[in-house]
């Protein structure tokens, strides 16, 4: 008997450990060379552990088990043979019997019947088990689309039953104390120590402004339908905003800077790395689309774009997730008039957008309603001063209110 050790691999300089969210293969499975057997969650993305040798399939950890890097996962007994298909040789069909209806079967690999990571999240959570599931991704991989339609389905199937089958409610039925736990994913642990660290370890304050939306909704509306026949995507707020920023930072090195506590040395960057926060499934991850000071308006709707796409399937790469000089947060997105947004360390500032309101506005002595939005700059007192904060704000709500000067970059 031959037997390979398969132990986590070294994933990035900063990952000790890791977690098994999910086998793709079956304990006693045979599997082939470089053929993924299993998913690791890391602090910052899913990513999937290949076979090293073709064999036999044998646990050593178990789904949801914490390792470290070099851990043992599992053994391959490469003296097994791959399995000989013996099924009885396919026999010619005179071609008067072939009916056209007859559907050409799909190819079938590991991915087939498989979730992705946001799938699988959502079947555990409602109960859905994976052969209820027909997946219609490459290969017949399960999407979050396919398992958000199956769990949709039960649930509307669950109320036509209740409402047969009680048709009113019984006067005396108890309210329910039941409890449930669930262990956190790694990436939510990790999110919560860095949100406590980052509250402990800075001296966090936050300085708020407003700014007044007219002449960017005006840019959009008049070239909207311009910039997406030439560009093929929409001029979105974000990437205003994160344009603005970057002029600012270039203009206020402070602020785009970091402290390394261990020299005690403030590290300042001539480029700016804007972080972009992103709500997926499993939770906030903060991706920065890089020399945003240098990108134009569509380059950077792209960027944010096929980050976002990533973030949600849980495809995101470490180095894609390495970095950022200062981060947005949209808030407004879920609604939100005002928040403290939270530093992403070693940042030392985060800007928090909120929800466009009409309101009431006293204009060169006039009362005219006007799109406003509170923002928000959270910032590390230890590297930026008050006042410099302060400039800062007012710098992005002054190029905002006139993005003409951003445009001419003045």
């Amino acid at each position: 008997m031959s037997i390979v050790e398969m132990k986590v691999p070294v994933i990035g300089e900063s990952v000790n450990e890791v977690t098994l969210s999910q086998w793709l293969k079956g304990n006693g499975d045979y599997v082939k060379l470089d053929e993924p057997i299993c998913e690791f969650e890391s602090d910052k993305a899913t990513l999937e552990f290949p076979a090293e040798a073709a064999g036999k399939l044998i646990y050593v950890a178990s789904e949801d088990d914490d390792l470290e890097i070099g851990a043992l996962v599992a053994k391959i007994d490469t003296s097994v043979a791959a399995p000989v298909d013996s099924s009885p040789p396919a026999t010619t069909t005179p071609a008067k019997e072939v009916k056209k209806e007859d559907p050409v079967p799909a190819s079938v690999t590991y991915a087939s019947g498989h979730p992705s990571p946001a799938a699988d999240k959502i079947l555990k959570e409602n109960g859905v088990t994976i052969n209820q599931v027909n997946g219609s991704g490459v290969d017949g991989r399960i999407t979050k689309e396919d398992a958000q339609k199956v769990v949709a389905a039960k649930t509307s199937a669950l109320a036509t039953i209740v409402k047969t089958e009680s048709p009113s409610p019984t006067p005396t039925a108890n309210f329910s104390r039941e409890t449930s736990r669930k262990k956190m994913s790694r990436m939510r642990r990790t999110i919560a120590s860095r949100l406590v660290s980052a509250k402990n370890n800075t001296a966090m304050l936050t300085t708020f402004n407003e700014v007044d939306l007219t002449e960017v909704m005006k840019l959009r509306k008049k070239y909207q339908e311009r910039f997406v026949e030439k560009y093929g995507i929409k001029l979105g707020f974000m990437s205003l905003f994160s344009k603005a920023c970057a002029k600012v930072l270039m203009e206020m090195p402070d602020v785009n800077a970091q402290i390394d506590t261990d020299t005690n040395e403030i590290i300042y960057h001539d480029f700016a790395d804007i972080s972009i926060a992103i709500s997926t499934p499993t939770g906030l991850v903060v991706p920065p689309v890089k020399n945003v000071e240098s990108l134009k308006f569509h380059e950077i709707e792209s960027a944010i774009k096929e980050l976002a796409k990533k973030a949600r399937d849980g495809s995101l790469t470490l180095d894609e997730m390495k970095g950022g000089t200062f981060a947005i947060t949209n808030g407004g997105i879920f609604g939100s008039m005002m928040s403290t947004p939270i530093l992403n360390e070693p940042q030392s500032a985060i800007l928090g957008m909120h929800t466009i309101q009409q309101r009431p506005m006293a204009v060169d002595g006039e009362v005219k309603i006007r799109p406003m939005m509170y923002l928000a700059l959270s910032y590390d007192h230890r590297v930026i001063d008050g006042s410099t904060s302060v400039t800062f704000l007012v710098k992005v709500k002054n190029l905002l209110e006139d993005p003409v000067t951003l445009l001419m970059d003045l």
